[in-house]
């Protein structure tokens, strides 16, 4: 009775080993799972890093392009020749703009 309880007891043994070793296994490969997911949220971390000052960098491009408009330049160089004094077939011909435009920067910017 006792050999069969040892016997019994060593293959309970046997049984408890294996188990051990396939949850070490498997804890194993969780860890180089969670390694793996660490790695790969750290390169899209970056990734989106990259891409919030791409944004900045496009966001002050345009903000830029929007006082390099070569429009606003005619504009601007039209109301100076209305301060200096320029008459309106002058505006409409150096700022190639039209009449209607030409005389309502005249009617905005003339001097009383």
């Amino acid at each position: 009775m006792l050999s069969k309880r040892l016997g019994s007891s060593q293959q309970e043994l046997h049984v408890l080993k294996h188990r051990i070793k396939d949850t070490h296994d498997q804890a194993a490969i969780l860890r180089s799972e969670v390694a793996e997911v660490r790695s790969s949220l750290m390169n899209i971390g970056k990734r989106l890093v990259a891409c919030e000052n791409y944004a900045k960098d496009l966001a002050q491009q345009q903000a830029a392009q929007k006082y390099d408009d070569p429009d606003a330049k005619i504009y601007s160089r039209a109301v100076k020749m209305i301060e200096l004094g320029a008459d309106l077939e002058e505006i409409m011909r150096e700022c190639e703009i039209p009449r209607a435009e030409a005389e309502l920067l005249m009617s905005l910017h003339q001097k009383s």
